[in-house]
């Protein structure tokens, strides 16, 4: 028994130490997140020893094949890790890329769930036995009705987990591209008469790897053009990891027009910091190619500059800063004053900026700035967004995550787009793409 043990114990500590080099070698920027994983392992293994125990059969074909069921998620993440080691996952077919990942993704979160309702149930469970809860004045009882209600919340546990399997997969197949518009009027003080009405389109996040195919992004695009936009804002974040992922959309995004054109500016993921470059010139040229591709589709991009939009003898400036964050892990190359610089005399600005945080930290102390927009955090691709809930993960690590914000000190608003594509999990559960449609007014 104790050598089985210290054998399952040395085999788990080689697994966990390879793990790590193979990791840095392959995804050095998710190294900070590599305990994380380990965690993940080891809840997979507290719960197989709770499934293993459900499985009656003494068919020893049958218990293989139920345990490489089980298993598979694992096996499928260290083989995917292993082949990207000496064939980058950026030069896989879209479609086997983006659903193995999503495979992945969805039965580990699945097999999550269940195991925190089990691990709470048994420090509970514990806590009683080590509390003397179980005394002989309760023997008769207590023991039946713990092991009855045991076994119900493993039933309910398990029973959770095959539901999330099932809700995830929805979102991955169906949600993931049900463009939703979300219509915005905001009141902006001082609004030229020129520009009482004037229609902008917010789209954010596209994230451009994670599209199995085109087809579905000019569906997007068509809804985009029956809002009659005066203007198309892009908010950042156009690929995952390198420009490459951009260029089979070459032709869609060109589609992409308004009256006064379509601005863009960069995202955290724009900049190439989660790929492994070969050298310093490799990722320099990334962004050149970034540039080179939104020139050719007709997009123009403010990098920390500005776009006086005329009518009428009248206008408005928008502004349009590289990415801020309050965050640590991301860039700060964002600089309100050097995009400002030149703008002279224009009475309404509006800022995009792609992170959230800093309007917060920065742009709603500028007096001068009246709106901001926004995406990034694509309301966690996961919650409950009804009228009269709204309510997300997302919200547990920013302060504005999804929708409108105003500071009433100062009559600024800040809108939160939640994206149109997806990254991480190639799904959406309850907070769907969007396109926005803001009519500012005076």
């Amino acid at each position: 028994m104790k050598k089985s043990f210290y054998l399952k114990a040395l085999i788990l500590l080689l697994v966990i130490i390879s793990g790590y080099f193979l990791t840095a070698a392959v995804f050095p920027k998710n190294l900070t997140r590599y305990p994380f994983f380990v965690l993940l392992l080891l809840t997979d293994i507290y719960l197989w020893s709770v499934v293993k125990s459900k499985i009656f059969t003494y068919n020893s074909i049958l218990k293989s094949g139920l345990a490489l069921a089980y298993w598979f998620p694992f096996l499928l993440l260290v083989l995917t890790t292993v082949i990207n080691y000496f064939y980058n996952s950026a030069d896989w077919p879209p479609a086997v890329r983006i659903y193995i990942n999503g495979l992945i993704f969805v039965f580990y979160t699945a097999k999550l769930i269940p195991a925190l309702i089990l691990l709470l149930t048994d420090m509970i469970r514990f806590s009683k036995h080590l509390f003397k809860y179980n005394n002989r004045a309760h023997s008769e009882s207590k023991p039946s009705e713990l092991i009855t209600r045991s076994k119900f919340i493993e039933q309910l546990s398990l029973a959770t987990g095959g539901l999330m399997i099932t809700t995830m997969f929805a979102g991955m197949l169906k949600w993931v591209h049900e463009f939703r518009v979300k219509y915005v009027s905001i009141p902006i003080f001082n609004l030229p008469q020129a520009f009482n009405g004037y229609r902008i389109v917010q789209i954010s996040d596209l994230h451009l790897g994670s599209w199995a195919n085109e087809t579905l992004l000019d569906q997007a695009i068509d809804i985009i053009h029956k809002q009659n936009p005066d203007l198309i804002v892009f908010t950042g974040d156009l690929v995952n990891y390198s420009t490459k992922e951009a260029w089979r959309f070459k032709e869609s995004l060109k589609k992409l027009s308004a009256r006064d054109g379509v601005l863009t500016i960069l995202g955290n993921h724009d900049y190439g910091d989660y790929m492994n470059w070969p050298s310093v010139e490799d990722k320099k040229q990334n962004m050149r190619d970034l540039f080179t591709f939104y020139n050719e589709i007709g997009w123009k991009l403010l990098k920390n500059s500005h776009q006086i939009i005329t009518r009428n003898n009248e206008s408005l400036a928008i502004i349009g800063v590289e990415n801020w964050s309050a965050n640590k892990r991301f860039p700060k190359k964002g600089n309100i004053e050097k995009a400002s610089k030149g703008i002279g005399q224009v009475p309404v600005k509006i800022l995009l900026s792609h992170d959230p945080s800093h309007w917060d930290v920065v742009a709603k102390q500028n007096p001068e700035i009246q709106l901001t927009l926004s995406g990034h955090t694509h309301g966690f691709q996961f919650g409950i967004d009804i009228p009269g809930i709204k309510w997300s993960p997302a919200q547990y690590i920013y302060k504005r995550w999804a929708g409108l914000y105003s500071n009433e000190d100062n009559n600024r608003f800040l809108y939160v787009n939640r994206g149109l594509g997806s990254i991480g999990y190639p799904g959406r559960v309850g907070i769907l793409p969007e396109i926005t449609l803001i009519e500012i007014t005076s």
